[in-house]
């Protein structure tokens, strides 16, 4: 209630909300003159809803991007203001990709801030019908399973390294977090995992106790 007051009471026209993991309820929405702004890291209406950045991976895209809309009650469905591409590629991970985001939405509010102001920028209606939305993941959607192939196994490393949990699995009581993997036909000293079509060989990596794990 306070943060509505204080939005109120500084008469703001555009509130910009970005980061922000929670859903802002009708109360926020209404509480600037002409709305609030967000920025959701897909190209909407494809990939509403949670875990962009390690989906966009996941889901092997060529490209993704980030999105600046006016928010509205649903979750990533107001109408669109701008958007901006961002190519992917088989080697891009997380940590990259997260760096990209960021500064796209430095470019989305360079470009369309002048317009925006001025009531010069037209947002538009998505389609309620078109899109899609990709569920919320969660620390243990990281273990990496024997049934999985070297590719999807690496994939797996590069759509969870930093800033997210990361990919890991598991031998005896330890807990093998990994940020960054290769496949080899021979390994070394360092931790690996059989998959059903090779080995995966850790690069970087942390070594946890299950305890610490969970």
């Amino acid at each position: 209630a306070a943060v509505i007051d204080a939005v109120i009471e500084m008469d703001i026209d555009w509130l910009f909300i970005i980061g922000w993991s929670q859903i802002a309820r009708s109360g926020v929405l209404n509480a600037p003159r002409l709305g609030c702004v967000g920025m959701h890291p897909t190209l909407l209406p494809e990939g509403r809803g949670r875990a962009s950045i390690p989906w966009a991976i996941l889901k092997d895209l060529a490209e993704t991007g980030v999105t600046m809309f006016v928010l509205d009650d649903g979750v990533d469905t107001g109408p669109i203001l701008g958007a901006t591409r961002i190519p992917l590629s088989a080697s891009t991970t997380a940590t990259e990709l997260y760096g990209k985001v960021k500064q796209a939405h430095r470019t989305l509010i360079r470009e369309h801030w002048r317009p925006l102001s001025e009531g010069a920028l037209k947002a538009v209606p998505q389609n309620p019908l078109e899109g899609s939305v990709w569920p919320g993941r969660s620390p243990a959607d990281g273990l990496i399973l024997p049934e999985m192939s070297v590719g999807e196994a690496l994939r797996l490393v590069r759509a969870t390294t930093h800033p997210y949990p990361g990919a890991y699995w598991q031998c005896g009581n330890t807990v093998i977090r990994v940020w960054e993997a290769v496949e080899t036909e021979s390994p070394g000293v360092r931790p690996w995992v059989r998959c059903r079509d090779g080995i995966v060989e850790a690069v970087r990596f942390d070594r946890e106790s299950v305890d610490d794990a969970s």
